[in-house]
């Protein structure tokens, strides 16, 4: 027993210590993630007053969204291995200092050309920081510790996701300067300047001893593949659909499949898209339901933004404050997702798939009421509310649950492939259900909205059905997970 002890004793001397102010890095780190997890809505309240300026069109308003969705997804897989190989501070620096630089190019954009770069460019640097906050978290942290500052990193995204619609709102109407939407990417100037000197100064350098070849070719062929696939959807409207884009896309298609299978055949060490997980049905459904997800919500929030401002005359705060009703559904049911998941397992995601196709026809049904000018928000209220019930019932535990059919070793990946499923499913679904929007448009915007509304609640519907192929109730090890990070917060 003695020895036991002794050699106890002996571990945690030589564990190394945890840095001594690893809290003041945590917090500079997570008001560093706001930049992305705000930016990633913020612009949506502010996107009709970005077109009237701007002078955009329908194609580039829906560019103005999805270049930096696109640029996020294609960054993401890769900067999580970079940051474990040349140090995840370092990173972090670099992300955050190219995030500022494309806020400034975003504020000072005289055309949508310019504008959309930019925001591809933040879409860049938002993938390259965030990795490194979760990596980061994941070193400086341990046991009760870990817990409590990954809870407090759940609370600052959700309240980010209410934050940036209502941000870009107000700050739209604020004007402040004259600068009107300009504002919403010029305040990340500051913020960002805050966190690089602070970061430089309390952040430990990490970094993972990891081996073998990163797969940058890799990396920037599922770019072009991404963007080949978006790329005829947003732009096949406005050209009259022509052949060239169809091809377009299917070489796209075609290129990512070819991607996974080189990347098998020549066993790369650190693979962007690994075989075994798409041999796994569980893993397959989980990442399609994922993509679709993030297409009905990105898509319908687009065309609801548009529709309330350009439709019906509300000013961009009065259409933040509203949007605000679904982010308070999410924050009801957040709370009760891990005790119901340990109930009924997999249903949890069905019932929620439900509720937001559920919520968003009670709204459709609310829009085909509508008066011509300005109708009233309590009408679209309660769905909107049942849509956000919905949603926290879904993207809380959906990563968990497909988790549980990934072996441990392949994890990590299976969680950067999930979170580029989903940016790119947000573009490819602000390409089609706005592509119907805009097709329509000339009928007036209620009618529009009432063509493209079905799509997003169709695409909840399929989700409710691929949810019943995932694995059941065995939810152990992600459950405990979870239980023990909420319990701590």
């Amino acid at each position: 027993m003695a020895r036991a002890s002794n050699r106890g004793s002996a571990a945690a001397a030589l564990a190394p210590a945890a840095p001594p102010k690893r809290w003041a890095a945590a917090i500079v780190m997570m008001i560093a993630a706001l930049l992305d997890l705000i930016d990633a809505s913020i612009v949506n309240t502010a996107l009709p007053s970005i077109g009237r300026s701007l002078h955009a069109s329908p194609a580039e308003l829906e560019w103005t969204v999805s270049a930096y969705m696109l640029g996020f997804a294609a960054t993401l897989i890769i900067a999580g291995h970079l940051g474990d190989r040349f140090g995840r501070k370092r990173l972090f620096l670099t992300g955050v200092a190219c995030f500022a630089l494309a806020s400034a190019g975003s504020a000072i954009a005289s055309g949508p050309g310019q504008l959309i770069a930019a925001r591809a460019v933040q879409g860049v640097a938002a993938a390259v920081l965030l990795p490194q906050v979760l990596g980061s978290l994941r070193t400086m942290f341990d046991g009760a510790e870990r817990g409590k500052v990954f809870g407090l990193f759940g609370v600052t995204a959700g309240v980010a996701n209410a934050a940036g619609v209502l941000l870009g709102g107000v700050l739209t109407d604020w004007d402040l300067f004259g600068w009107g939407w300009r504002t919403i990417f010029a305040v990340n100037i500051p913020i960002a300047a805050g966190a690089l000197l602070l970061g430089a100064k309390w952040i430990p350098i990490s970094r993972e001893r990891t081996g073998g070849r990163i797969d940058v070719a890799g990396n920037l062929i599922l770019a072009l593949c991404l963007v080949a696939i978006v790329l005829p959807l947003v732009e096949g409207r406005s050209n009259g659909w022509p052949l060239g884009g169809w091809i377009c896309l299917a070489g796209g298609v075609l290129a990512l499949a070819a991607l996974v299978g080189y990347e098998s055949w020549r066993r790369i060490e650190h693979p962007l898209l690994p075989a075994a997980l798409f041999k796994r049905p569980a893993f397959g459904s989980g990442l399609l339901i994922q993509l679709l997800f993030g297409a009905g919500m990105s898509g319908f929030f687009l065309v609801f933004t548009i529709w309330l401002q350009a439709g019906q005359g509300y000013t961009p705060s009065q259409a933040g404050v509203l949007m605000i009703a679904m982010s308070a559904g999410a924050f009801i049911s957040a709370p009760v997702v891990v005790t119901l998941v340990a109930k009924i397992g997999r249903n949890i995601l069905v019932i929620g798939n439900l509720l937001m196709a559920g919520g968003l026809f009670w709204v459709q049904c609310a829009l085909n009421d509508a008066a011509p000018w300005h109708t009233g928000a309590w009408p679209l209220v309660p769905g909107l509310l049942v849509a956000g019930i919905g949603l926290g019932f879904v993207v809380v535990p959906l990563v968990d649950i497909v988790l549980t059919a990934v072996p441990e070793h392949l994890a990590g990946g299976a969680s950067g492939i999930f979170s580029t499923a989903q940016q790119f499913g947000g573009a490819l679904g602000v390409a089609i259900i706005g592509n119907l929007f805009f097709t329509h448009a000339s009928r007036g915007l209620t009618g529009a909205i009432t063509h493209a509304a079905p799509w997003a609640i169709g695409t909840f519907l399929i989700c409710a059905v691929l949810c019943l192929g995932l694995p059941g109730k065995n939810l152990t090890r992600s459950l405990a997970d979870s239980s023990s990070t909420l319990d701590a917060a």
